[in-house]
């Protein structure tokens, strides 16, 4: 009997194989390039690697396979494409919008935020948030810039006298500061403070059980997921992350209550008007009229928390870096802001950030060299023929990864220097859009993107008018792991000295 059961197991494997090998699906797939792939498990066990190695081996696949990979397990399909050609006809269009994992493995933590949710739901959640980022709204925020800029100097000098410095623990906490008093008009007290700290520590790990799970097939499925440690280590984190976020809404709603808004509101004369609303007031504007509920404003508020403070934290870490390992560039940034400032110390306006040109294209190139999202996904439903030739089955999950495409030696000669000048526009106008695709593009780009610029421009601009930035860490010292964002595996350090003014 025993010998019996196992020639019919064997059997359905033999069929199943067969089947998912050489049905229409499995012989499209075929034709792609990429690594072996084995009966019934395909690449499943290719990238159950620890995150420093998987980060590293991730990056061997372009170069090992082009521009085009094609991976399998079980019936799952991924496909890698690298091609800015390719990749456009992917993220211009909303008919590959959709997003499956990654981004279900997040919706534990984040639910059907804007980042993980599909359909008429992102749609309508789309329209709704944006008016939070309308121009009017971050010119705004200039002042909470402008206050949060200083506070992080004065962290800045007090780590003067110090050898080294950690960029990202220094920086992060104020990227989180600015996104609750702008954004969520919390003031970072009441007792939001205590919980800080177990909610960074709470991202930190819960982006790493995530990777972990989209690297092990047999953890896609949520009945065998939540029989591993990850989902045991995942539920203690969730009651961190989500105590952070539920405080931040109940202290903006108490204060809602006592101090209503007037619909009549004109924003240019900063009292209000409806549509013209920081986010989480828009939010529970929108509760009160119906449109959304409490747990559909925790979705957005823990998205883009998450989103909008750690993301900045790691590309200002990494401009940082560069500007202490380049002193050209940071002298040419420097005498940029005495152009605009002419030794003063006043602070800056949404008029002096906009003529930050040369702090842009250090913006861009660092982005260029690190974007804090190093891969997205889209998930297409039928089958699509690729501008560079390949054909990609239906029910494919596409990975886009950022981080190579940025550094393509045929895109961006020597892609390994950091060379702001690329970014210069007779150096980049015959360049496609989507070789340069730090906030994604298309209809699901980053809705934060100019929030993002004018915070990043913000705090640079004052560190450099008031610190010189010397080198500690160097860019060919940094191992990254794969996690949520680009993150290094150890400190990022630099030194901070009180500008010299004759640099």
């Amino acid at each position: 009997m025993f010998y019996t059961l196992l020639l019919l197991l064997f059997a359905i494997l033999t069929i199943y194989s067969l089947y998912i090998r050489y049905n229409y699906r499995g012989r499209l797939l075929a034709k792609l390039p990429g690594p072996t792939r084995w009966p019934i498990v395909g690449n499943g066990f290719e990238f159950a690697l620890p995150l420093d190695e998987l980060f590293t081996y991730s990056r061997k696949l372009y170069y090992m396979y082009g521009p085009v990979i094609g991976f399998s397990a079980f019936d799952l399909c991924f496909v890698n494409i690298y091609n800015p050609e390719d990749i456009e006809i992917i993220l211009s269009n909303t008919k590959y919008n959709e997003k499956q994992q990654p981004y279900t493995f997040l919706k534990p933590w984040l639910c059907e935020g804007l980042l993980t949710s599909n359909g008429s739901k992102w749609h309508q959640r789309r329209k709704m948030l944006t008016q939070a980022f309308h121009f009017n709204i971050l010119k705004k925020y200039a002042r909470t810039f402008e206050e949060k800029a200083d506070a992080f100097l004065e962290k800045v000098q007090a780590e003067v006298d110090n050898e080294q410095t950690d960029l990202v623990s220094l920086i992060t906490r104020t990227t989180l500061q600015i996104m609750c008093e702008t954004t969520m008009g919390s003031s970072m007290k009441a007792g939001i403070e205590t919980v800080t700290e177990k909610y960074f520590k709470s991202i930190h790990a819960f982006g790493s059980t995530t990777v972990q799970r989209f690297c092990r097939i047999w953890m896609f499925f949520e009945w065998s997921f939540n029989l591993s440690e990850a989902a045991k280590i995942q539920n203690k984190l969730l009651k961190n992350l989500h105590e952070f976020t539920t405080q931040i809404i109940r202290e903006r709603k108490a204060y809602m209550e006592t101090n209503p808004l007037d619909d009549s509101f004109d924003i240019d004369t900063e009292t209000s008007k409806k549509g013209r609303l920081a986010m989480l007031d828009l939010l529970l504007k929108n509760e009160s009229d119906g449109n959304i509920d409490i747990d559909g404003i925790r979705e957005e508020v823990d998205t883009f928390l998450f989103e909008g403070h750690d993301t900045t934290a790691m590309a200002i870490s990494y401009m940082i870096m560069q500007l202490a390992n380049d002193i050209r560039v940071q002298n040419k940034l420097y005498a940029e802001m005495e152009t605009i400032f002419h030794n003063s110390t006043r602070p800056p306006t949404v008029d002096d950030l906009a003529e930050m040109k040369y702090l842009d294209c250090i913006i861009k190139e660092t982005l260029r060299l690190y974007p804090s999202v190093v891969m997205i996904s889209r998930h297409i439903r039928e089958n699509l023929t690729l501008p560079s030739g390949f054909t990609v089955p239906g029910n494919t999950t596409i990975n886009i990864h950022i981080y190579d495409v940025h550094r393509r030696a045929d895109l961006y000669p020597e892609p390994e220097k950091f060379i702001p000048e690329r970014f210069l526009p007779e150096n980049s106008e015959k360049r496609n859009p989507f070789a340069f695709i730090p906030f994604s593009a298309g209809p699901r780009n980053c809705i934060g993107q100019k929030f993002a610029v004018l915070e990043m421009k913000a705090l640079l601009s004052g560190l450099v008018r008031r610190f010189h930035i010397e080198a500690v860490t160097k860019a060919e010292d940094i191992q990254y792991k794969c996690d949520l964002v680009l993150r290094p595996v150890d400190p990022i350090y630099v030194r901070f000295r009180n500008r010299n003014k004759s640099l």
